[in-house]
């Protein structure tokens, strides 16, 4: 288990440096600037992320609970989407209008996430 929970660990940490780097390099070049800081976006997608799928790997041992993890996911997705629009409310809903670049550059780490999420939790509830 000890071995699943770092996998995790260093895939989820691999995924931000390599994709943050990336982002950060593109929106430097474009001369872009954001309202928000990207690299508190990526933090808080990869924590998020990261501690729903070591909980999950925790709670799949767990008789009771196994059978409800698909509707546990479920609500923490809602949780996630919450919590994620009141870390960043000003920059979501108080801008007047938030440019392209900027929209999409806070969908790319939430798909990234999400997709790397949602393959892990998958894996589990499989098992």
């Amino acid at each position: 288990m000890i071995k699943d929970l770092l996998f995790y660990f260093l895939i989820f940490l691999g995924i931000f440096l390599v994709s943050f780097s990336f982002h950060e390099n593109y929106i430097n070049e474009q001369g872009v600037i954001l309202p928000f800081s990207l690299k508190k976006v990526y933090l808080f997608q990869m924590g998020f992320s990261l501690l729903i799928c070591v909980n999950f790997k925790l709670f799949s041992n767990v008789d009771k609970i196994f059978s409800q993890l698909g509707f546990i996911y479920l609500g923490t997705l809602l949780l996630k989407i919450l919590l994620f629009c009141a870390v960043f409310y000003h920059p979501i809903f108080n801008e007047e209008n938030l440019s392209q670049t900027a929209g999409v550059s806070l969908l790319i780490p939430t798909l990234l996430f999400l997709l790397t999420e949602a393959f892990f939790v998958a894996k589990i509830l499989n098992k």
